[in-house]
């Protein structure tokens, strides 16, 4: 069964990715979050669910992969000037983040295709499971 695990651990991670492309998105045009600060776009970390991935190496043993934690996205912010804006400043300028939403749309069907590998890795390995237990009944 630890085919159909890793698999879930996969899963586990695209779908938080996904859902912090999605935020990502959400808040294109978010100019202040509650501490008073423009949105910073994130992105999701992921890596070996091994406690020690050097110590996991020589094993023939896979543990998944989890989630590390989330960074904010290396950019700035854009400045529109939007005099009538209640966030503008002295000058008439509102500060957005700078969201690439050509790159997230790219990274989101990237994330997708992964979620569905997954998907069909944990189905495949179901159906293996289930004819290993066919033969062995018939044996």
């Amino acid at each position: 069964m630890r085919a159909s695990e890793i698999s879930r651990t996969g899963l586990d991670v695209e779908w938080q990715r996904l859902q912090v492309i999605a935020e990502n998105l959400a808040n294109v045009s978010t100019s202040r979050t509650v501490s008073g600060q423009p949105y910073r776009p994130m992105r999701l970390l992921s890596g070996p669910a091994a406690a020690d991935f050097r110590g996991s190496l020589g094993t023939n043993v896979a543990h998944g992969v989890a989630v590390m934690g989330l960074e904010p996205v290396a950019g700035g912010t854009r400045r529109v000037h939007e005099p009538g804006h209640p966030h503008a400043d002295a000058q008439g300028f509102v500060t957005y983040p700078e969201v690439d939403q050509a790159a997230e749309m790219a990274l989101m069907i990237r994330t997708s295709r992964a979620y569905e590998a997954n998907l069909t890795a944990m189905g495949i390995a179901q159906q293996m499971y289930a004819r290993a237990l066919d033969l062995g009944a018939k044996s």
